[in-house]
């Protein structure tokens, strides 16, 4: 019998609730990666108390979703979300049911959960771990299955579909046949989930340990084509010249580098993304190979079109997308000291690691090794031009709005701010320009022309 170690402070919430007369489970994930080896403390609990009974044996609770039965109680420094046992009923929406009933059977609940290997309970009094739907086989045959019948399973929720190729991602695991081809069969029902909760589990596939395995789940089962159509379109794109890949493969290829690496969460977005531009300006070349001019500004513009229909925050959009838009940077070492400054604004001091990890991510996917000498070269003289203390942005500049308005050269407006960027162009080339008498007089001189 395989058994769940319960912590004091688990023993301790468990007897709180033996105590009243009741049982609590830990379920789902926590009790999965255990099995598995893998660390996990976001915990979730079940219950045969109903809302008001939890409610009623602790001092403080929150009503974090009551009307579907979950209590999140705070007891002796922790949180915990507890859910009272309850079968769900008439999906309205492929994603909410219309009728939630509060039972007194564990197996009833473990019965509506998603997948075998999501349906574990632990019990918390004796650490005993109950597998009802034969999880611990599909773990052990790297499985995921629909518990069920999978067709009824996506039906009842359709964001199902894209968590079978989320845990793909997570774990390393295959679809099983039959809820493969559940998914493929009921794909167009994706489109009644929120772009909110299609945006979190597709970035959590992108981002986990695994990716091209939730990817490849997306691509063959036709979800990728309903939601991010413009990676799809990527497929079977060749490149030739110094690719062998299609452009679809290499965008692959370079997210299992970003993440290899170790790289963080815009670099691996950008990594996927970063050639998405190329299906729509791919052009015949010379010597039968293609061109591909301006792919980089267009894919640019794709992903922020891609976060407008996923509802994505305006930073991690604008962050990832100057990420594509720069990938093509070309350094040369003939690049004078001003062309480095440049650079160095036009990147920004807080993106330059970042593109430099893109750069080697998609190097690397490309051959299988990378001459870092070029990208060396360039960070040193970066370096050089930090110690020099050259000025690269606004902050630089030894004047700033407010010394133009105490100066009476010209109020806040879109002009000022043109006045300045102007200041900064001049400074960025010559920075020996960089002090206040010089650019109040240069100020007061663009003040009076059109710019």
């Amino acid at each position: 019998m395989k058994k769940f170690p319960v912590s004091k402070e688990l023993a301790e919430l468990e007897s709180v609730f033996s105590k009243h007369g009741y049982k609590i489970y830990l379920v789902g994930g926590a009790v999965r990666d255990h099995l598995l080896g893998i660390s996990n403390h976001d915990y979730d609990f079940t219950t045969d108390a109903e809302p008001q009974e939890v409610k009623a044996m602790f001092r403080k609770t929150i009503d974090t979703g009551i009307k579907h039965g979950t209590v999140t109680v705070l007891f002796k420094g922790g949180k915990y979300e507890i859910t009272t046992f309850r079968s769900e009923s008439d999906y309205f929406d492929m994603r909410h049911p219309k009728k939630v009933e509060f039972i007194k059977s564990l197996e009833e609940d473990l019965r509506r959960r998603d997948f075998t290997i999501n349906a574990f309970a632990a019990d918390l009094y004796t650490g005993e771990i109950i597998d009802l739907h034969d999880g611990i086989r599909d773990l052990k045959l790297h499985l995921i299955r629909a518990i069920g019948d999978p067709e009824e399973r996506f039906k009842e929720d359709a964001l199902r579909m894209m968590r079978a190729c989320r845990f793909s991602a997570k774990l390393g695991f295959e679809i099983e046949k039959d809820t493969f081809e559940a998914i493929k069969k009921l794909k167009g029902n994706i489109v009644n989930v929120s772009a909110e909760r299609i945006k979190e589990e597709l970035f959590s596939l992108i981002l986990a340990a695994d990716p091209q395995y939730g990817l490849e789940a997306m691509r063959k089962s036709g979800l990728m084509e309903i939601i991010v159509p413009e990676l799809y379109s990527c497929c079977g794109v060749e490149q030739k010249g110094v690719h062998s890949d299609d452009v679809y493969t290499h965008s692959v290829k370079t997210l299992m580098q970003a993440q290899k690496n170790g790289h963080n969460e815009a670099v691996r977005l950008a990594a996927l993304f970063h050639d998405i531009g190329k299906p729509a300006t791919r052009k015949e070349g010379e010597s039968r190979s293609y061109t591909f001019y301006s792919h980089e500004s267009v894919g640019a513009e794709l992903w922020r079109n891609i976060c407008a229909r996923l509802k994505t925050g305006n930073a991690e959009r604008d962050r990832v997308a100057h990420l594509i838009e720069n990938h093509m940077f070309n350094y040369d070492p003939s690049w004078s000291d001003a062309a480095v400054r440049r650079f160095m604004r036009r990147i920004g001091l807080e993106n330059i690691d970042d593109l430099v990890d893109l750069r080697i991510d998609d190097a690397m996917a490309i051959s299988g090794s990378f001459d870092p000498s070029l990208l060396l070269s360039l960070l040193n003289r970066i370096d050089c031009e930090k110690e020099k203390q050259s000025a690269i942005s606004l902050k630089d500049l030894k004047i700033n709005g407010k010394d133009l308005m105490e100066e009476k050269i010209i109020p806040p407006s879109k002009k000022m701010g043109r006045i300045l960027e102007l200041l900064l162009e001049e400074v960025v080339e010559t920075p020996s320009l960089n002090r206040r008498e010089y650019l109040l007089d240069r100020a007061r001189v663009l003040a009076g022309k059109d710019i």
